[in-house]
């Protein structure tokens, strides 16, 4: 391309965007080849050109920031920052060590970094670098904190190292709320969710690899404490023989994992199946989500009043199904709230003897369905007329009898799943002669028919029959749209999905910052708000 061409190709760019002037020299310069343009010929009526405001990027730009006025009167983060400050948050300042008269360098008030995580999951975010980047230039963020950037080591650090002092935080918001009428523990609905945990399902191995990547840690921890002082200086250095230590403790503790891991399936009963830990995060363990797929995970267990739909108890275990988390749920209720629920419901997952004798220790009602075994007589080909509630048990002589007047002697206890269960079978020869054996024990040659007594069998039957009444089934309608709507708020809106911190300890506080937000948002829905909308229903009567 010739230099006229390009210089044909630039005048016709500066047209097109209105920037700048076109030398008079350039107007008659076309493409070579190509034919003139009657609209630029000489003497021919030409439309004015469109003129464009200029886009200048190299200016600087100084301006002045009002930042009272950044957020609007009505602003979300106004409620939380007003919140935030009716609460004693003397506990988050224990660990500080910068104070007036003594040299050091302040640090970031306790109220300040309450706001800004819970501010932060509101939105959906649950990263420290990105809260740090929201301050930079996000409305609510720059409100909170004056116009400064808070560095994200400071937020990280805040999220996990204050665990007792955040737990006392929710205890207190409670309070709060229940001065505000908002709380009664009238009725708690209980449920749980699997929660991802950090780990990834790649970094689970088995004992003997884990026991071959420790001996390896261990050596390279050895080498660098040989290692001379000059070695040791820098930053890079320092931070990777750090990262050797850590990497250490983490094997340590899979090793650890292991055995806790095989004490709990010895004590449960449970067949013991091939162990694999996280070399990363050892605590996480594999469980099923509702998806049907698997993944490393933690199961937060979660207790929401009936009244408002706020969140009174919240905790986090390794346990991959529900049935023994309820009591210990009712206790962290009564430890938040300082008395025990009138009435607990639940689903079908936390139905147990256990747990019915539990909550009648305490004195709470109890609802929760019990599970229907139709389906698993089904499998083993037995008729529903010879389900076990057709067996009637003597206490007397400690036996059961059958549909066909046969007798079924006790044999003796067993333990599963942390629970005693009492077997109870019919001789081999009254089953064989019996007429009814294809409808009650078709795939028994060998032995006779048997059943399972549970160890609060008497407690079971009587809560399956309160379960049958009207009463009891209308409060179990309410547990859904009660107790699964904070579940699905802390997934979808606060985005809590996969935790973003390692260990249960850990995972737990983020769990807890999660139900903070949440109950706050729930002030603000039902009492904070209301002072903005009664200005303007009062505008709109006056306009009509």
């Amino acid at each position: 391309m010739s230099d006229k061409t390009r210089e044909a190709a630039k005048a016709r760019e500066g047209a097109s965007m209105g920037d700048e002037q076109i030398s008079p020299a350039l107007t008659g310069l076309i493409m070579e080849g190509q034919e003139p343009d009657p609209m630029t010929e000489p003497g021919h009526n030409q439309m004015p050109r469109p003129r464009f405001e200029p886009i200048n990027r190299e200016q600087m730009v100084m301006r002045v920031v009002d930042v009272e006025q950044l957020v609007d009167q009505d602003h979300p983060v106004r409620a939380i920052w007003e919140f935030v400050g009716r609460l004693d948050l003397s506990s988050f300042c224990e660990q500080i060590r910068a104070v007036e008269g003594e040299r050091g360098r302040p640090t970031h008030h306790p109220r300040l970094m309450i706001c800004l995580w819970v501010y932060a999951y509101s939105r959906g975010v649950s990263s420290a670098r990105e809260i740090a980047r929201l301050c930079e230039y996000e409305p609510g963020c720059q409100w909170l904190t004056g116009m400064k950037v808070v560095n994200h080591h400071s937020l990280s650090d805040f999220r996990v190292d204050h665990g007792k002092a955040l737990e006392k935080l929710f205890a207190e918001i409670l309070g709060v709320l229940t001065l505000e009428g908002l709380i009664d523990l009238e009725r708690v609905m209980h449920d749980g969710t699997k929660i991802k945990a950090c780990a990834s399902k790649g970094t689970f191995r088995g004992e003997k690899r884990v026991e071959e990547h420790l001996e390896i840690a261990r050596r390279h921890v050895e080498e660098m404490k040989a290692q001379s002082d000059e070695d040791m200086k820098g930053r890079v250095a320092k931070a990777g023989h750090r990262a050797k230590r850590e990497k250490q403790q983490r094997l340590e503790s899979a090793v650890e994992e292991f055995k806790k891991i095989r004490a709990s399936q010895s004590e449960a009963g449970t067949k013991k199946e091939e162990i694999r830990v996280s070399e990363i995060e050892p605590e996480a363990r594999i469980m099923k989500h509702n998806d049907g797929g698997f993944a490393p995970s933690y199961n937060a267990q979660i207790s929401t009043d009936r009244l408002s739909g706020v969140i009174v108890g919240v905790g986090l275990s390794q346990a991959p199904t529900d049935y023994d988390e309820l009591l210990g749920s009712v206790d962290r209720v009564e430890h938040n709230t300082g008395k025990l629920p009138v009435q607990v419901v639940a689903d079908g997952g936390y139905t147990s003897g256990n747990n019915i004798h539990g909550m009648g220790e305490r004195g709470v009602d109890f609802f929760a369905p019990v599970a229907d075994s139709l389906t698993q007589l089904k499998q083993m080909g037995i008729d529903e007329a010879f389900s076990r509630q057709a067996f009637v048990y003597d206490e007397g002589t400690n036996s059961y009898t059958c549909p066909a007047g046969k007798t079924l002697s006790y044999k003796g206890k067993e333990r599963r799943k942390k629970r005693w269960r009492y077997r109870y079978r019919a001789s081999a020869a009254d089953c064989q002669a019996c007429p009814f054996k294809p409808q009650c024990c078709p795939k028994s040659t060998r032995v006779g028919r048997s059943v399972m007594r549970s160890e609060h069998e008497s407690e079971v039957e009587s809560h399956a029959a309160k379960m049958q009444t009207e009463e009891a089934k209308q409060i179990y309608k309410q547990r859904g749209q009660t107790a699964e709507f904070p579940l699905a708020w802390i997934k979808e809106k606060l985005g809590l999905r996969r935790f973003r911190v390692r260990g249960l300890i850990k995972a737990g506080l983020e769990t807890i910052w999660a139900c903070v937000t949440y109950n706050i948002q729930q002030w603000i829905r039902l009492r904070w708000r209301v002072q903005w909308r009664r200005p303007r229903l009062e505008l709109n009567t006056d306009l009509n």
